[in-house]
């Protein structure tokens, strides 16, 4: 071998492995980084926009089903409308003070007990201003049901913000049975 035969030889040697080196630079499908990194922005564009979207989406749906809540439990109010007892029985729920006017419903679930059961209950909203409105639901036997009142049905309230407090009462001339227990749940304001 010659000198010059010997150069050759290192040089193609040295040279294939800076081609091997550059190769190594692509991935397995020949994409240099560039492109590369230009697809993984695209990618990450795509998922972005996708999610951002979806939960926008979902935060609309929460806002048009706001709920005011009141209560976290069952309320337990046992009453007797016999002689010698008065003949109204209520029961008030205070409302902290918020703007009531962005909400459209009175939504709670009730129900008697075995040991009787009113079958008709008034509910009573009142605000700071003395003014009171009612509504008269019927059928609360010994099965819960789920009532949602509209707040158009209380007319003689005019001023929502300054609502304080939900009452259900019991009246003598109006129950089913004069003495018993109902529980009332899920009081609660919706839009």
């Amino acid at each position: 071998m010659t000198k010059e035969e010997i150069y050759e030889h290192l040089a193609q040697v040295y040279l294939g492995k800076k081609t091997k080196s550059n190769d190594q630079k692509k991935n397995k499908f020949g994409i240099p980084v560039v492109a590369k990194t230009i697809i993984t922005l695209i990618i990450f564009s795509f998922v972005f926009y996708s999610l951002t979207a979806f939960l926008s989406r979902r935060q609309d749906g929460l806002k048009a089903n706001i709920i005011f809540a009141l209560n976290n439990s069952p309320i337990r109010i046992k009453y007797d409308l016999n002689e010698p007892y008065p003949q109204v029985k209520d029961f008030s729920i205070n409302i902290p003070p918020t703007d009531m006017s962005k909400y459209k419903t009175l939504n709670f679930s009730i129900r008697g007990l075995e040991e009787g059961y009113p079958d008709v209950v008034k509910v009573v909203l009142k605000n700071k201003r003395s003014e009171t409105a009612f509504t008269l639901v019927s059928g609360v036997k010994l099965k819960w049901n789920q009532y949602s009142v509209p707040l158009e049905e209380f007319k003689n309230i005019t001023d929502w913000m300054s609502l304080d407090k939900v009452s259900f009462v019991l009246e003598g001339w109006n129950v089913a049975k004069k003495k018993g227990i109902i529980l009332i749940d899920d009081v609660c304001f919706s839009k």
